[in-house]
């Protein structure tokens, strides 16, 4: 077997952590769905789409090209931490596919872990992969999908929430090149929760 073969983990080797939430999130057509699913099933977690908590009001609005307030977003943040919650409390492992465009909304994601505390990220039973693609990328993305009717989102609500995208560096967010194939990016993220486990349980000894 060549050596690369035993120095990077399989797939089928993704850690089996419990009670832990990964949101895969970016802007539309980033690709979170997809990798999200992917992800879910190489580490037998549960995937949740957040575009399905969304009340109708707020898909209408969107699907008119109307970019949505803090005050459209926050029942349906609310509604994700609550369901998240649910899993972390009954120590079960979830994947969510959601944008968490600004620092706000991923810290009202956070809250669904019970012993989160403001700041503490790394501690945290929910950590976010920031799925990044140039907007050229995107919008190609965009126009072929509502081309084929197979989402409510325009692309020209793309701009708008490029400009909402916010990321703190000191949330240790992983960035991941969403150009890449899905399976690529997925053995990226299993890789990366390696490598974050052995470096926290260094840190503990």
């Amino acid at each position: 077997m060549p050596s690369s073969d035993r120095e990077v983990p399989t797939l089928d080797m993704a850690p089996k952590k419990k009670g832990e939430v990964i949101v895969i999130m970016g802007v539309s057509g980033a690709g979170k769905t997809t990798v999200g699913q992917m992800l879910g099933k190489e580490m037998k977690y549960k995937y949740l789409d957040a575009d399905d908590f969304h009340s109708e009001s707020n898909k209408e609005k969107m699907g008119k090209g109307i970019p949505l307030t803090d005050e459209d977003r926050m029942p349906w943040l609310e509604s994700l931490r609550d369901a998240t919650k649910e899993h972390i409390v009954n120590g079960n492992g979830v994947i969510l596919g959601c944008s968490a465009l600004k620092k706000q909304y991923r810290e009202t994601l956070r809250s669904s872990d019970p012993d989160y505390k403001l700041g503490s990220y790394e501690t945290s039973a929910v950590s976010f992969v920031l799925l990044e693609a140039p907007a050229e990328v995107l919008s190609v993305r965009l126009n072929k999908r509502a081309a084929e009717g197979t989402h409510y989102m325009p692309e020209s609500l793309l701009q708008s929430q490029l400009d909402l995208l916010k990321i703190d560096e000191s949330e240790g967010i992983l960035r991941v090149d969403a150009t890449l194939s899905p399976q690529s990016i997925v053995k990226t993220i299993i890789i990366s929760i390696f490598q974050f486990q052995d470096s926290f349980h260094s840190s503990q000894c």
